[in-house]
């Protein structure tokens, strides 16, 4: 009996902690695992209210209702660059509420190596405690410069920028990345993950007039790929080609500087689908009753 009396309060503390770990459902979701420095790592948050009533989330100047811990491959949490502010959220009852955020704007992952995320998030008025998320395993990889030029930055006197782009080989696939690297510091301020490339055919890279990057790329086929990026790091557009009647298409440089594709057809496979899905089959035809 004694035995027992001694027990009570470490079963009471366990049926607590579990009902107050089914209140709220805290979960964490990455798109993929693999990353290169200087990419976002974008997670996404979800918390699900299980609670019994609506509940608001506010953190306040000393504390914040959401907050990530990553650790680095030695086991060491690393130390945030800053720290977010997550505005107030009321989720109501039996309700999903999710955020998405960009890891690589909150702690410093530009070397190659192992981590691990999880999530915590906590009711007004609790302290160190919270309801946490399960834990995500993603990695930093580095890829091989295929090619690579510094330029001035428009408009601003002795600031430059190094453009490169990158490829990086995962299983069968390469994906081509677009990087803009800040030249006086050598961090990347951008890193674009531009898709997947068939590397047979070699991806051309030109500067136009306003010092923006123009990528073309074989992502099919018969179809290429042109990609924007500013000196600011900016991805301004991606349109997609096909072959015209002629060779494959190529980026030409006019004479007043402006960088085009040449020997192609503007691709959209959206309008491609469309039209196709237009035209009807031979079956279904109305059927013609001869007398």
């Amino acid at each position: 009996m004694n035995r027992l009396i001694q027990l009570l309060p470490l079963v009471i503390l366990g049926l607590l902690t579990a009902r107050a770990s089914a209140q709220i459902d805290v979960k964490l979701q990455m798109a993929r695992k693999t990353y290169v420095a200087g990419e976002s790592v974008p997670v996404t948050i979800s918390i699900t209210n299980n609670s019994g009533q609506d509940l608001v989330f506010q953190g306040n100047n000393r504390l914040g209702w959401i907050d990530f811990t990553v650790t680095s491959n030695r086991g060491v949490p690393m130390t945030p660059l800053g720290k977010p502010t997550f505005g107030a959220v009321k989720i109501p009852l039996g309700q999903t509420m999710s955020r998405s955020i960009d890891l690589a704007q909150m702690f410093p992952l530009q070397s190659m190596g192992n981590y691990s995320v999880y999530g915590v998030v906590r009711l007004p008025g609790q302290t160190t405690d919270g309801f946490i998320s399960n834990r995500l395993l993603f990695n930093i990889n580095t890829a091989r410069p295929y090619w690579s030029q510094k330029v001035g930055v428009p408009g601003k006197s002795g600031q430059s920028r190094e453009y490169r782009v990158l490829n990086f080989t995962g299983g069968q696939k390469t994906t081509l990345y677009a990087q803009v690297v800040d030249s006086r510091t050598g961090n990347p301020l951008q890193t674009h993950s531009l898709g997947e490339v068939l590397m047979f055919r070699k991806p051309s890279v030109a500067l136009d007039n306003r010092q923006v990057m123009h990528v073309l790329y074989l992502i099919g086929p018969t179809v290429w790929a042109h990609a924007r990026i500013g000196p600011d790091g900016a991805l301004l557009g991606r349109e997609l080609h096909k072959r015209g009647a002629g060779p494959d298409p190529i980026l030409v440089t006019l004479s007043s500087g402006i960088v085009q594709v040449g020997n192609s057809i503007p691709y959209d496979p959206k309008a491609e689908a469309e039209a196709r899905s237009r035209v009807r089959k031979a079956s279904d035809r109305p059927a013609f009753i001869f007398q």
